[in-house]
This record gives C-alpha cells, structure tokens and sequence, in this order.
C-alpha cells in the first residue's frame, strides 16, 4: 500500500505557513483586524519591490545613464508627480472620507494589477512613463489610507507606535526583500515583462484581502479632521501649507520637522547614489552594481535596526529622541561632506536609515499623546503625506545635484541644517518659516495659559 504521509517538501511547507500565521496572528491581531491590514501592507512593500526590479534597467537605470537632460527629466517627473498629486489633491481628499477606506485600498491594488497587464503587453512602448506614475500615485495612495486605518485595528495588547513599527518591519522583510528577491529571479529567468505579471497577481490577492478588513476600520460617525484652527472657524493656513500646519500643535510640528529632515537626507541618497555609481566611467557594471548594493544594503538594514530599536524604546519623551536622530543624521551627512567618497556614502545611508526609523517612531508617539482621539485618525495621515513630500524633495535634489560626493553630502547638510534648526525653533515658539511654526499652542486645543491647562487637566482627572 502506497505511503500517503506528506513528503518533506509539504511538511516543511506547512511549518513555514504555521510560522508566518503566527507572526501575523500574534498579539490578537486576528480578531482586531491587525492580522489582515498586516497582510495588506505588506503585499504593498511586495509590488513595490517587485515593479523596482521590473523597470530596474529600463525607467530607473536608463534615467541614471541618460545624457539627455530630457530623459532626467521625464524620471525626475515619475518621481515627484505622486507625491505632488497625494498632498494638495489626494490627501485632503481621503482625510474627508468617512466610509469606503476598505473599498479605497481595495481599489488601489486592482488598479494597480490593471496597470501591470497594460505595461507588461507595453513594455517598450511610450506607455512606460505613464503607466509607471500611475502604479506609484497608488501605492503613495495607500501609504496614506493605511495611516488612517491602523487607529482602529489595534489589538489590545499593542499601542500605536509598536503596531506601526511591527508593520514596516513585516513589510521590509516580507516585501521588499522576499518578494523582492523572487522578482530578481522572475525577471532574470523570463524577462522584466514577466515580474509585471507576478505583480498583477500579488495585486488581485491584496484586493480581496483588503474588503476582509473588519469593518470597525472605517471612521466612527464623531471623527474629525486633525486642524488646528483659529477665531470663526477658518484653517490658520490652506492649500499645501496645510499638510504641516492642520494637525499638529508645536510639539508634534517640531517632531515632524525633525524627521523630515531625515527623510529628506534618505530619499536624496536613494536617486543621487545611484546617479553618481553610474557617472563612474571607469567603474565595470559589476562595480557600479557594488556601489548601490553596498549603500542599499546599508539602508535596509537601518531601517530594520532602527524600527526593532525603536519598539523596544521608552518613548515617554519623544521630542528627545527626534532631536537625537535628526541630530546624529546631520551630523554623519558633515562628516561624509568631509570624506567625500562612497565609504562615507554606506555609513551614512545606515546611519539615516537608522535615524528615519527611530524619528518615525518617536513621531508617531508624540501623535497618539498629543493628538484628540477624534482626529488622531486625520493626524496620522497628514503626518505621513508630509513625510513623503520631504523624501521626494530629497530625491529631486539627488536627481538635479551633479554626480559628486562632495557637493552632494555638502548641499544636504546645508538644507538639513535649515531643517533641523526649524524644528529647534519651533519647540521653542519660534520659526524660520512664516505659518508652519511660531507661537502656536503646545498642543491641539490647548489654551495658552498653563495654568488653566493645568485646571482642565485636573478636572479630567476627578472626573
């Protein structure tokens, strides 16, 4: 009688399974609806990972190469347009709304796996500028969908801070470098058309997935817009202003802008590094390829350092621990200015990374305690789109910079001096920028007056 035990391969299989439901599963975030916006997010690091390593030597390598300036350009606007798109149009937009977020993300990802198809049938076709927008406008769609989401989802076990910090991990790891790598090797088997495809299908999966999010996701019927507002009604501030200045007393202002000064310095590394490895003409393609590798690899592993530090951290003064990260990033940018080589390139990539992940955390716990419960949902959102436009800005200065290490690291520690001196002055009361800092109050809805502060704070206490 044949033997009908599973092999070793469907036995190690199942273990693996059981394995990853349980990292998923922990905590109670199978019955908060945790579990399956962890699924989602990390789906989302998954396509974008995957459609990375699909344009890799076409859109991003092409642009890297191009003496054209019009080609630079046309990569500059991939880039920047979704980031443009989600913060004066997208943004308000999503923050406004109050039911469908589940149908939203649902969307993102369907579209997304439309957009696949039509680019993997017109791979070398005029299409793949459009199309390639399009894709990323949807996942930067998602990024700020999910920031409003996740308030509701968490278990009792877990606070904000350590959930956000579980769900990049999970989606570095499980996305971008598992997904990631299954894509390098679909692309190198088949063709980069081909990764296109497994995109489509991750896509489709992550659509289901997501209208299986609890529906407690969605906003309670008393959430409102995070604004901070001034007599009769009217913003202090609006249009793209707003994005800083709408959710955000002086404490969780100056955090931001601290952080963003971080994330300006990680998307400037992530596009001027890989210009300046393919400026080098002397380099083969397999030094080139070292170069990114090595500063890449610096990156993601602070990332991962950063976020499992910062979930361990004590995060009773978070305004303390951005002033360190932005302090010890803008540091390492000087002394890379200094060195003004690619072994100066790799330490600083980890050490912004690093930085990046401990100022994300710090943020968002400055958000859950000085944001109302009612418009933390709002806050989160706007917080995260803000952090966005700071990396692509960083970005933009790394595609415009000529390729030299030195200028490069000099120009940035200039402008990450502005911004780190910003958010000193802002705790502080002060500002170098007119409306997005100042004399506002500590936090949201606080009165001026400490002492009636402090007989507000009583009274909800005896209460």
């Amino acid at each position: 009688m044949a033997d009908r035990s599973p092999g070793p391969t469907r036995r190690a299989a199942a273990t693996v399974g059981r394995g990853v439901r349980r990292v998923f599963h922990a905590d109670g975030a199978d019955r908060s609806g945790l579990s399956q916006l962890s699924y989602v997010t990390v789906a989302n690091f998954a396509c974008d990972a995957i459609l990375a390593v699909a344009l890799a030597n076409t859109l991003f390598f092409s642009a890297a190469t191009a003496e054209s300036r019009s080609n630079v350009a046309l990569y500059l606007l991939v880039t920047v347009a979704p980031f443009a798109l989600i913060a004066p149009v997208i943004g308000p937009a999503l923050d406004r709304l109050r039911s469908g977020r589940r149908l939203t993300v649902s969307l993102t990802f369907t579209l997304r796996a439309v957009l696949a198809v039509i680019l993997a049938l017109n791979f070398d076709s005029w299409l793949l500028y459009p199309l390639a927008l399009g894709m990323l406008v949807l996942s930067k769609t998602f990024g700020v969908v999910k920031a409003s989401i996740t308030p509701h989802v968490l278990p009792p076990a877990l606070d904000l801070v350590r959930t956000n910090s579980r769900l990049t991990v999970l989606g570095h790891v499980g996305g971008s470098l598992i997904a990631g790598a299954l894509a390098g090797a679909v692309s190198w088997v088949w063709g980069s058309d081909a990764a296109l495809w497994l995109l489509a299908a991750v896509a489709l999966v992550t659509a289901y997935i997501a209208m299986t999010i609890p529906a407690h996701a969605e906003a309670s019927l008393d959430e409102e817009s995070a604004t901070l507002r001034v007599d009769r009604g009217r913003p202090l501030v609006s249009g793209l202003k707003a994005v800083l200045t709408r959710p955000l007393g002086r404490q969780v202002l100056a955090n931001l802008w601290a952080v963003s000064m971080v994330r300006f310095m990680t998307g400037f590394l992530t596009l001027f590094l890989a210009f300046v490895a393919k400026a080098q003409e002397n380099a083969t393609a397999a030094e080139q390829a070292g170069m990114l590798a090595i500063a890449g690899a610096a990156g993601g592993l602070g990332t991962f350092v950063g976020n499992a530090v910062g979930a361990r951290l004590p995060l009773g003064r978070p305004g303390r621990i951005t002033t360190t990260a932005a302090g010890a990033a803008l540091s390492a940018a000087v002394v890379a200015a200094f060195l003004g080589n690619i072994w100066a390139a790799a330490p600083l990539a980890l050490v912004a990374a690093v930085c990046s992940a401990l100022g994300k955390v710090a943020l968002d716990a400055s958000i859950q305690t000085d944001i109302p419960d009612s418009a933390r949902s709002s806050a989160f959102g706007r917080s995260e789109t803000a952090l966005q436009l700071a990396w692509v800005a960083g970005g933009a200065l790394g595609v415009l910079l000529p390729p030299d290490f030195t200028v490069g690291f000099s120009v940035i520690s200039v402008v990450g001096a502005l911004l780190f001196g910003q958010s000193l002055l802002t705790a502080r009361g002060s500002t170098l920028v007119p409306g997005l800092g100042g004399n506002r109050p500590r936090f949201p809805g606080a009165p001026r007056d400490p002492r009636a502060f402090g007989a507000r704070l009583l009274g909800r206490m005896e209460e």
